[in-house]
Order: structure tokens, then C-alpha cells, then sequence
């Protein structure tokens, strides 16, 4: 992987507020971002529940 393909994804996971950056000199120091994590931890336990739910129904009716 070259790094600017590493740059870029970077670049995305920052946008996304996932992580922060900072350069000094020709070093980047990389941070998880707490709470980008968190908010995408929440999207994903939501997407969860509604696919738990749907499966559960599809259980019942292959049930029956």
C-alpha cells in the first residue's frame, strides 16, 4: 500500500470523525476519536435490533 493511499484513508476516517491527526515535522500521529466511535458503535447496536428482529420474525413464519 503507498502511502498516499494510507493518507487517503486517513484522510476518509477523519471525515468520518473517527480519528484526528496531527503532523510534526514527517510524523502523523494517529488518534481514535472517542466519540465518532461511539456514535458509530450506536449505528451499528440500531442496525442490529432492526436485523435481530426481522430475523426472529423469519424464524416464526419458517416456524409454523
Amino acid at each position: 500500500m503507498t502511502l498516499a493511499a494510507v493518507l487517503q484513508h486517513v484522510q476518509i476516517l477523519e471525515q468520518a470523525s473517527l480519528v484526528t491527526s496531527r503532523k510534526v515535522g514527517r510524523v502523523r500521529t494517529c488518534s481514535l476519536d472517542r466519540t465518532g466511535l461511539q456514535a458509530a458503535e450506536t449505528w451499528i447496536a440500531e442496525r442490529r435490533a432492526t436485523m435481530e428482529k426481522k430475523l426472529d420474525k423469519l424464524a416464526e413464519v419458517l416456524g409454523e
